[in-house]
């Protein structure tokens, strides 16, 4: 893979990461404040609270992206991005402008899901 092509990559995951990051300081600022005195009854808190909790849910999942998007910035520097995990095959770069984390070909990604769906 070229420069420019890393470099780009290296772009995108940087702003996909700083987007996470800004949506969870805004979680934590905004959003997780209950204040039992704006709320007029029971289910007005109750509402809140399950909106927290699937807050936090997303918030969870966005963690897991976030380690993905780490893990690639690292093989941008280590020299390794863009190599499928599995068969150490070039990813295509058209898979990676639409997925730029991903760790596999398309080839071995299909082949896990359908492992997952034959055990599922």
């Amino acid at each position: 893979m070229n420069k420019a092509h890393l470099k780009k990559f290296q772009k995108l995951l940087e702003q996909k990461r700083e987007d996470i990051v800004k949506r969870a300081q805004q979680t934590l600022s905004e959003d997780m404040a209950l204040d039992a005195n704006e709320l007029p009854d029971e289910m007005d808190l109750a509402s809140t609270e399950y909106l927290q909790s699937f807050t936090f849910r997303l918030r969870g999942r966005e963690k897991s992206f976030l380690s993905k998007i780490e893990r690639a910035l690292e093989k941008i520097n280590d020299g390794s991005f863009g190599d499928c995990e599995v068969c150490a095959e070039e990813i295509s770069v058209k898979r990676l402008e639409a997925r730029p984390e991903t760790t596999l070909c398309i080839r071995c990604k299909e082949e896990q899901e359908r492992e997952e769906k034959d055990f599922a």
